[in-house]
């Protein structure tokens, strides 16, 4: 090689050698540069990541940081106040805060959390440390290193618990809003501001005899549809112009009728719907008021009907307000009274008619009728023709359709002549009295002034019997002996009259009386052969009345029984029963027993079945009205031959 390349060579590599030291030197002030810009921008990191966490920390919303397991790192102070603990002093796992049915979600989003570095929107439950159970809403996303690994999970959380309960009321609400429209008893239709149908109601298709569901409905065009669905109304052109006023004004519509074809009567009512001033849609409301009118129509026939019976019955009618001021009368008690409603209306009825204290009646029967009360009452007034009459009034409080009292009404009765008859009976009472107290005394002195004379005929036959004795043949003797048993039945007789005109006279006080005592009592003095036996079935109770009337009705019973046996072992049983008002008693005997032609015969006066000397016929009538006068009854079974059942009640 020669001189002249290796200077070449030389000279070139020199030019290389200093390229390369200008190329180093450049590389090492951009080396330097970049330092100081990292310098910087590490600087400037720090700083933002300060006012990044300072952010954090005082944001409204909770901000948690946890490692990947679920450990909480960081808690700022909304998130403190929010879950109550205090990760300075205890450890907390987020898995310990979830509630236990959003388990499976919470960790199917952690999952994609870790997948995909963050989720948006998670709704959730979780546990305070209290137990108590909040609603959040998280948006989280993944910590990652300086060399891009993920190292944590950060999420802002928001409590939604009020939004939530907020929430499911306003849909609770739409429900029962819903359920209310779609069972109503009237057809429901809202419409959209195209009149295009929103909802509807099963009502609505059955009133017009649509063949679909209220939901296949919706999004039908209603202007379309009114004019189809126009021949069903007896006059469908005027429907249709009524629609086409209606949807013109837009202005609340209430109380228009539709009569249809099938004789059903719809009452409409329109309520357009605005917001502010802008139109958002119609809402109709169809009900079927076929019966409401049909009674109405009834209602005002039968108040015709009423009238004209009012007007003329026989009953004074009379309608005052709460001061006693004549309203309205009717015919008949302006004949009753003798004024015309001219000359009454207006005036107060308890100053115009009442006399002999009868003002301060009325006036204490309309403070009744202001409370409500009614009631019956009598009044003794003076007519315009100054004639003394009797009034029976019914009166009723008048009420207003607010159930306030507006006055009474009064239905009035003319009693003079029933007045009139009161006195009548009255006085034929005291005199009937006079007269059985007369007739009672009357009774006791012909009893002692007929037994007088028979006792002195008995004597005289004892005497002729004493001063001829062993002179008179058998037939003589067989005489004086009939004529003495004679004498004994009359005098039975006498005292038997005597025992039943005392009965309805004797009015002694009622006491409590034993009845099982009085019945034990009787057993024992009556005289009871041998053969017959006395049993009481069940325990005999106590009652109030007459003790002397009611032995004798145990002792007439129970003697009659005793007579009528004649089995040659007698049975006589005493039962009672308790009933609702009284006591039902039964006194059975086997003896010959009553035919049933005679059932009723046997209470009668002298009616005796059997003549005995010692029947007179008058025992059993005894019976029933002692019985009459304890406000019972009586009555008999029986069967020839088996025995007889008498049954009879008396009052508790």
């Amino acid at each position: 090689m020669s001189q002249d390349q290796l200077d070449i060579l030389k000279r070139a590599l020199e030019r290389e050698k200093a390229a390369r030291k200008a190329a180093e030197k450049i590389l090492e002030e951009k080396s330097r540069e970049l330092f100081l810009t990292s310098q910087k921008l590490e600087l400037l990191l720090e700083e933002k990541s300060s006012q990044l966490q300072g952010i954090f920390e005082n944001i409204v919303d909770a901000y948690v940081v946890m490692d990947l397991e679920g450990k909480v790192l960081k808690l700022n102070e909304a998130a403190t106040k929010l879950f109550g603990y205090d990760i300075s002093k205890e450890s907390l796992n987020v898995q310990n805060l979830i509630f236990k049915d959003d388990y499976d979600y919470a960790m199917n989003s952690f999952h994609q959390l870790k997948s995909n570095g963050f989720f948006k929107d998670y709704e959730a439950r979780v546990y305070t440390k209290s137990k108590e159970v909040k609603w959040l809403h998280i948006n989280a996303s993944v910590v990652f290193d300086k060399k891009k690994r993920p190292i944590a999970a950060q999420g802002i959380v928001r409590d939604i618990t009020d939004q939530k309960a907020s929430e499911e009321k306003l849909i609770e609400s739409e429900n029962r809003l819903a359920a209310l429209i779609l069972n109503l008893d009237s057809g429901i239709v809202l419409e959209d501001e195209n009149r295009n149908i929103v909802l509807t109601n099963k009502k609505f298709c059955n009133l017009f005899n649509i063949n679909a569901q209220p939901d296949d409905l919706i999004g039908v065009d209603c202007t379309s549809a009114s004019e189809q669905n126009k021949m069903l109304f007896k006059d469908p052109e005027a429907f249709i112009e009524r629609m086409k006023a209606i949807d013109k004004d837009k202005q609340l519509v209430i109380g228009d009728e539709l009569e249809m074809l099938d004789g059903k009567i719809l009452e409409r009512n329109y309520m357009p719907i605005t917001i502010g001033e802008k139109s958002k849609g119609f809402l109709w409301t169809f009900t079927d008021v076929t019966l409401k009118r049909t009674y109405r129509k009834s209602l005002e026939t039968q108040k015709q009907k009423y009238y004209g019976i009012i007007a003329n019955m026989h009953l004074g009618l009379v309608e005052v307000n709460n001061n006693d001021e004549i309203l309205m009368i009717n015919q008949s008690f302006s004949e009753m009274s003798g004024y015309t409603q001219d000359e009454v209306l207006g005036k107060k009825a308890g100053l115009l008619f009442p006399i002999e204290g009868g003002s301060d009646i009325i006036s204490e029967e309309n403070k009744k009728r202001q409370q409500g009360q009614s009631n019956s009452y009598e009044l003794k007034v003076k007519t315009k023709q100054g004639d003394i009459r009797y009034w029976l009034i019914s009166g009723a409080p008048n009420y207003d359709l607010n159930g306030e009292v507006v006055g009474s009404i009064g239905i009035h009765l003319d009693i003079t002549d029933l007045k009139t008859l009161e006195y009548q009976k009255e006085k034929l009472l005291l005199e009937l009295e006079k007269s059985n107290n007369e007739l009672q005394e009357y009774a006791h002195i012909v009893s002692h002034d007929l037994k007088s004379p028979l006792r002195s005929i008995d004597a005289l036959i004892n005497w002729i019997k004493e001063d001829n004795k062993g002179k008179l043949d058998d037939i003589s003797l067989q005489n004086f002996n009939h004529i003495e048993r004679t004498l004994e039945k009359m005098e039975l007789l006498i005292s038997d009259i005597l025992d039943y005109s005392s009965i309805g006279a004797m009015n002694a006080e009622k006491t409590n009386v034993d009845i099982a005592v009085l019945v034990d009592d009787l057993i024992k003095i009556l005289y009871v052969p041998e053969h017959v036996s006395i049993s009481v079935s069940n325990k005999l109770p106590s009652l109030k009345g007459d003790k002397v009337k009611l032995q004798q009705l145990f002792q007439n019973l129970i003697s009659n029984a005793i007579k009528f046996i004649d089995k040659p072992e007698g049975i006589i049983t005493i039962d009672v029963t308790s009933k609702s008002d009284c006591y039902e008693f039964s006194i059975s005997d086997n003896g010959i027993g009553i035919e049933k032609q005679f059932y009723d015969k046997i209470f009668k006066i002298f009616h005796a079945l059997n003549k005995s000397k010692d029947s007179t016929g008058i025992g059993l009538s005894i019976v029933k009205k002692i019985v009459n006068q304890h406000g019972g009854n009586i009555w008999l079974e029986s069967e020839l031959g088996k025995g007889t059942t008498f049954y009879f009640t008396l009052k508790k």
